[in-house]
């Protein structure tokens, strides 16, 4: 028992405070240029920069599905030569056929090559770009 319940008291009535919502006020909304995710908010947008970010997102874009696309072809004939040419089970290197050899390796030196090439060109096209922001 509660010491005011023995004494016979009726229990004092907490009351519990009443939720408030805090908020900030907001501030005052600025109608600004659109700039497509080329620019920091709040800087000027000059619409050279605009044109030459797309050019260069265009061109990097190609670069991509060139590069995915060459690819692809070349995995498909060096697949297609493991499996179409005959006699290939025949030769063994170390005692391993070379098709499987072909299939175990051969694919590592062609990722990395296209790999090379993309990044020295995507690097170049990046580098032309500021070459032509630059210039004005």
């Amino acid at each position: 028992m509660t010491e005011t319940a023995k004494r016979g008291e009726a229990p004092k009535r907490v009351e519990t405070p009443k939720r408030v919502r805090v908020t900030a006020d907001l501030p005052a909304r600025r109608t600004q240029a659109l700039t497509r995710g080329i620019a920091l908010p709040g800087a000027p947008v000059d619409e050279a920069d605009a044109v030459y970010a797309r050019a260069l997102m265009r061109s990097q874009l190609r670069l991509a599905l060139g590069t995915i696309a060459g690819f692809v072809v070349v995995v498909l004939v060096l697949a297609l030569a493991v499996a179409l040419i005959p006699g290939m089970e025949s030769i063994t290197l170390w005692g391993v056929p070379l098709s499987w050899l072909l299939q175990a390796f051969a694919f590592y030196p062609v990722i990395l090559v296209f790999a090379v090439l993309y990044a020295r060109t995507a690097a170049r096209n990046e580098r032309r770009f500021r070459e032509l922001r630059d210039r004005e």
